[in-house]
């Protein structure tokens, strides 16, 4: 089955800066559209950043200016980098993505998730 498996989170002081990382893996024949979301214990998850694979991005007005999604299409992989980091930031970070297996079947993607500690 396809996964998503994200890496590069940690606990970082206030203005310090992370990278994550998301790497789909398994049957896979299309990938348009990969995201970032985020969520807090008790507060419901909510989109950072998307990124299609042309190129296009969406970001959330709170990390507008600070963060960056990029995507590497032959490796399946996508990238946030998170700069200037605020406590509000703090939270687990899941990567999505709608993944073609085949032409005609979609699976949508979670990763399992990185905790992200912003604090001092």
């Amino acid at each position: 089955q396809v996964q998503l498996v994200e890496s590069g989170g940690g606990l970082v002081q206030p203005g310090g800066s992370l990278r994550l990382s998301c790497a789909a893996s398994g049957r896979i024949f299309n990938i348009n559209v990969m995201s970032w979301y985020r969520q807090a214990p008790g507060k419901q998850r909510e989109l950072v950043a998307a990124i299609t694979s042309g190129g296009s991005t969406n970001y959330a007005d709170s990390v507008k200016g600070r963060f960056t999604i990029s995507r590497d299409n032959v490796k399946n992989t996508v990238y946030l980098q998170m700069n200037s980091l605020k406590p509000e930031d703090t939270g687990v970070y899941y990567c999505n993505a709608p993944i073609k297996t085949l032409p005609q079947t979609v699976v949508d993607a979670w990763g399992q998730g990185t905790q992200v500690t912003v604090s001092s």
